[in-house]
C-alpha cells in the first residue's frame, strides 16, 4: 500500500514525509511530493511538450521568492495551455494564476510581449513595421465592415482602396464616414 501526497508547502512536505511507526515494528513512509521536487520549466517549447508537468512547475514554484522566475515559469505554462484544448487550458491557466504570489502576477503582467522593447535596430525596424501593417490591416477591415453597414455592399475598386490605403488615409476616412451621405464621399478624393 502507499501513499501520495502532494503540497505546495516545504514545511506540510517535511511534516508528511516522517515515517509512521505502527508499534508491531513496521513503518509505513508516505511519498511526498513537493515543490523543491517538481522540475523548473521556463522553457517554453518544453512547457508545450509537457503542459500538464509545465502547469504543475507554476503552481509549485509560483510563490518562490526569485519572482522574476516565479512569472517565467507561468510564461512557460500559459505557453503550454495554449496547446491543449479551450477548456482544459483556460482550467489549468486559472490554476497557474491562483498560484502566484501577487507580485509574480504582477511581473507576469509586465512581460507583455506587447510592451517589449526591441534592443537591436533590426528588430526594431522590421517589428516596428510590421506592427504598422497589422494596425493598417485591423483599421481597414473595421473600415470595410462599417461601410459596408452604412452604404450596403462594397465595389472591388472599394475594397483594394481600402486594403492599400496609410494608416493616415484610413483615419481620415473614418473621420468623413461619421458625415457622409455616399460612399465616394467617405472614400474622398484618390
Amino acid at each position: 500500500m502507499s501513499l501520495l501526497v502532494v503540497t505546495a508547502d516545504e514545511g506540510v512536505a517535511r511534516w508528511a514525509a516522517k515515517p509512521i511507526e505502527f508499534g508491531d515494528g513496521s513503518v509505513f513512509r508516505p511519498l511526498v511530493l513537493r515543490p523543491s521536487g517538481v522540475p523548473l520549466i521556463v522553457d517554453e517549447v518544453e512547457a508545450r511538450a509537457y503542459p500538464e508537468l509545465a502547469v504543475f512547475s507554476a503552481i509549485a514554484h509560483g510563490r518562490d521568492e526569485d519572482v522574476y522566475r516565479a512569472a517565467q515559469v507561468a510564461r512557460a505554462a500559459h505557453s503550454a495551455t495554449l496547446v491543449l484544448d479551450a477548456e482544459r487550458g483556460r482550467l489549468y491557466f486559472d490554476l497557474v494564476l491562483k498560484s502566484l504570489s501577487d507580485a509574480a502576477q504582477r511581473e507576469l503582467r509586465a512581460m507583455d510581449p506587447a510592451k517589449y522593447e526591441y534592443q537591436s535596430d533590426l528588430a526594431k525596424r522590421y517589428i516596428g513595421l510590421g506592427r504598422a501593417e497589422g494596425q493598417a490591416e485591423g483599421r481597414a477591415a473595421l473600415l470595410q465592415r462599417l461601410l459596408m453597414q452604412r452604404f450596403g455592399p462594397l465595389p472591388a475598386e472599394a475594397v483594394e482602396r481600402l486594403s492599400t490605403a496609410t494608416i493616415d488615409e484610413l483615419d481620415a476616412i473614418g473621420e468623413r464616414l461619421l458625415s457622409a451621405e455616399s460612399l465616394e464621399e467617405a472614400l474622398g478624393p484618390r
